[in-house]
């Protein structure tokens, strides 16, 4: 059983799941937590019954990065061993094929912010504070942070969060984009929540194929990603969702369609 990362669901929010980080005080993250939020994020992809995902590590914090002591002794050779396996259990919210959003209170710092850009959203409490302090530590962000960061609000302002390792208020956050919406700390959760159960009932199969063309497109020219589109488009009518929805639409109009996610 996990100790520090679960998947929960509840009944006030069903088809919701959200992925909680629970390693007091200040959500470490060690290479447990990494690898628990892995597996986590593994969980919440085969899972039929979650449609969409909330990351949260409670009121007071989201994670205030990597645990330092236990990175500390670690040479050249040893961490050029599992540089890659960091990166990727960091950035295991990218990979669930779902809708996810990162409900930020309190820090959301280093490796805390790189679970965070790997949401599809990110909805911040106004006493947040963002950034990637690694440079006063002698590093570069390594869980994906120098990419994920500079393809979400342009290089010029990674470059100076990066350079600088200075923290963000929310209000900046949202300014720069780094964040999408900014409530009181306490509605955190709540807002994330709201945004996630939208898409309960949606046509999840359709959900993933837009995000895997926007994802995919992101690293492509143009006429790459146009062809991702046009091959996701396409498969899109081997579904039942698909056909559900256009019958629905002819039938009954637009928005009334009951989907089954296949």
């Amino acid at each position: 059983m996990p100790e520090f990362v679960t998947l929960e669901t509840s009944d006030d929010h069903p088809g919701v799941g959200t992925i909680l980080l629970a390693r007091p005080p200040m959500n470490a993250l060690s290479r447990q937590v990494q690898a628990e939020l892995a597996a986590a994020a593994e969980e919440a992809t085969l899972r039929d019954d979650i449609k969409a995902v909330v990351v949260y590590g409670g009121p007071k914090v989201l994670a205030a990065g990597a645990d330092i002591k236990e990175m500390n002794d670690l040479t050249y050779a040893e961490m050029s061993k599992v540089a890659g396996r960091l990166q990727r259990d960091l950035g295991a919210i990218a990979s669930i094929p779902k809708p996810t959003v990162a409900a930020i209170t309190g820090y959301a710092l280093g490796g805390g912010l790189e679970v965070a850009l790997g949401a599809d959203r990110r909805i911040a409490g106004d006493n947040a504070k963002l950034g990637v302090p690694e440079v006063l530590l002698g590093l570069i962000p390594g869980g994906g942070g120098t990419q994920r960061l500079a393809r979400l609000i342009g290089p010029a302002k990674a470059k100076d969060l990066i350079f600088t390792g200075r923290f963000v208020g929310a209000e900046e956050a949202l300014a720069i984009g780094l964040v999408d919406e900014v409530v009181a700390p306490d509605e955190v959760y709540n807002a994330a929540l709201a945004w996630a159960g939208q898409f309960t009932d949606a046509a999840s199969v359709a959900i993933a194929a837009a995000k895997k063309a926007v994802d995919q497109g992101l690293g492509v020219d143009l006429d790459t990603g146009l062809k991702i589109e046009e091959q996701l488009f396409a498969a899109l009518f081997a579904t039942d969702d698909r056909a559900i929805g256009m019958k629905s639409f002819v039938e009954n109009g637009p928005g009334k369609a009951k989907f089954t996610g296949r």
